[in-house]
């Protein structure tokens, strides 16, 4: 999978194992009791010592700390490659699992017993030609593996080039341990069974902060990395023409002609066998009827005067009296819409199947719609305990929204009372917001465009009354925004999807730099225990 997915892994661990127990030697019968209460003693001697190794293989001690892998000689443990693996399959659950059967990842097989199929495959990039019989647990352990020697080599030139990491790491790792510890109080469970229980037997808190507070750092610098990578006017222009059909938008309006034969039944309900050239007909006759609309709308007709009331026909969109856009895509309707040569009023007729569309073309263009900045902090409810079906939820529900509501109205009657700035207002937002996405960048949102946010949100940034500098507060079904309007982005919304487009395939070629050349050897006894 390519490394524009970067930020994918993080956390956990699992293993066991066993050792070979040591041999022994029947000792000589001694005739001098002092000699033998001294082999007796050896005895005695060597099974405590087994008692001992024993108690410490239980414990994991042994396999956690064998080393799984060396990446650029550097080693890394049964540990560790577990905390990676886990956290890339976690990772994957928590964004994917709605369609994990669709996937044809089950999480009640064995992921070594589970084989990546052609669905998937396609889904995540992966060639199987090259990679035939791949497993699921193949796929997270090459994940893991590019993880490891990206962070590796990541931190190593955050090092390098002496990059300051910002505070905003350390206060977001405090964070994740309060909510790891508080996580396991819920469970009832201590946080060394809590991390065992998430993540595995081998889990241990060394391990675990360890390498969350070396990934937190990775992230710092890769995004710093990627927000110095800016582009020019010119730049995205030249960008924009040398691909115009991955950013631009056609109009047009279309109606189907269905010429599929309609089955008759009979008394009982069965269908009756068609005809001879039956089928034939019914396609031929919408074929014609298409055609005939087709020519009625080149003569000056509308396709929904001449299509209203035209048995099987329909219109594309829903709606006669509406054109639809749409962006490119690879099938005969886009590349007819999207040629070149295309002029405004061009008609034609495209089939499908048995089904007959009448297109027409009215423009094409790139979307000038403006874009926003906005800060924001949001205010969510605390999380009830009752469920939808129990007696009271609906006045427990209504007192947390209320207090919601009252926290955000005193948070922003103190912004007012105080400077009423917007470099005041940033101030606010880390420690007040419950969104984590902007949380430490002072709650900035930019190059926010109509229809990306929650739509009461999004109807109070896009008022076309709104000034640079005005605040509110705003409810969704969130929770309790308090908005601070900062004004228009300099770049519109076809910039906006050059530039992101530039940032990302840059900043996709840099990271795969950052582990495709890694010599990440794989050790034979600690990779057992991976997994």
């Amino acid at each position: 999978m390519s490394a524009s997915r970067e930020k994918q892994t993080r956390r956990d661990m699992t293993a066991s194992g066993q050792i070979a127990p040591k041999t022994a030697r029947e000792a000589q019968q001694r005739k001098e009791e002092r000699r033998s209460n001294f082999v007796y003693g050896l005895i005695a001697a060597a099974f405590v010592l087994v008692v001992v190794v024993s108690m410490i293989w239980n414990s994991n001690i042994i396999t956690r700390s064998a080393t799984a892998v060396t990446v650029d000689g550097q080693k890394y443990s049964v540990a560790q490659v577990n905390f990676y693996y886990r956290n890339a399959y976690l990772m994957f659950m928590n964004q994917w699992s709605y369609a994990a059967s669709y996937l044809g990842l089950s999480t009640s097989l064995p992921l070594e017993d589970q084989e990546i199929n052609d669905t998937a495959s396609s889904f995540l990039d992966i060639d199987l030609s090259e990679n035939e019989g791949m497993t699921w647990k193949d796929y997270f352990l090459s994940e893991a593996l590019d993880q490891i020697a990206s962070v590796q080599n990541g931190l190593k030139q955050a090092s390098e080039e002496s990059f300051v990491f910002p505070e905003s790491v350390q206060t977001q790792y405090d964070a994740a341990l309060e909510t790891l510890a508080k996580s396991a109080r819920s469970a009832g469970a201590s946080v060394r069974r809590y991390l065992q229980a998430t993540f595995g037997s081998m889990v241990t808190e060394g391990v675990y902060k360890t390498e969350l507070l070396r990934m937190m750092k990775y992230d710092a610098y890769t995004e710093a990395y990627q927000d110095a990578l800016t582009y020019t006017p010119e730049e995205i222009e030249t960008a924009y023409n040398d691909d115009k059909q991955a950013y631009d938008f056609v109009s047009y309006e279309a109606v189907s002609v269905d010429g599929s034969l309609e089955t008759e039944q009979d008394e009982e309900g069965n269908d009756l066998p068609a005809a001879d050239g039956a089928a034939e007909a019914a396609r031929n006759s919408a074929k014609i009827a298409a055609d005939a609309l087709a020519a009625g709308v080149r003569e000056g007709g509308t396709l929904s005067a001449l299509s209203n009331g035209m048995e099987k026909v329909s219109s594309f969109s829903g709606n006669k009296d509406s054109y639809e856009t749409c962006s490119y895509t690879s099938d005969e309707f886009a590349d007819w819409l999207f040629d070149s040569a295309r002029k405004a009023g061009d008609v034609t007729v495209l089939e499908n199947g048995d089904l007959f569309y009448v297109v027409k073309f009215l423009s094409r263009f790139r979307d000038e719609a403006k874009t926003v900045d906005v800060r924001h902090i949001l205010i969510m409810p605390e999380e009830g305990e009752l469920s939808e079906e129990d007696e009271g939820y609906q006045e427990e529900h209504d007192l947390l929204w209320a207090q919601a509501k009252a926290e955000a109205e005193a948070l922003y009657q103190q912004w007012q009372d105080g400077e009423a700035t917007e470099a005041s207002f940033a101030a606010l937002v880390e420690e007040n917001t419950d969104d984590p996405g902007s949380q430490y960048e002072g709650g900035l949102y930019e190059r926010v465009y109509d229809g990306q946010m929650l739509t009461e949100f999004n109807d109070w940034c896009f008022d076309s009354a709104r000034q640079p500098g005005d605040s509110g507060i705003v409810e969704t079904s969130t929770g309790y925004h308090i908005i601070y309007y900062v004004g228009d982005d300099p770049l519109v919304r076809w910039q906006v999807q050059v530039y992101d487009k530039l940032k990302s395939d840059a900043y996709s070629e840099w990271s795969e730099t950052l582990h495709a050349d890694a010599n990440v050897q794989q050790q034979e006894f600690g990779m057992k225990y991976v997994g």
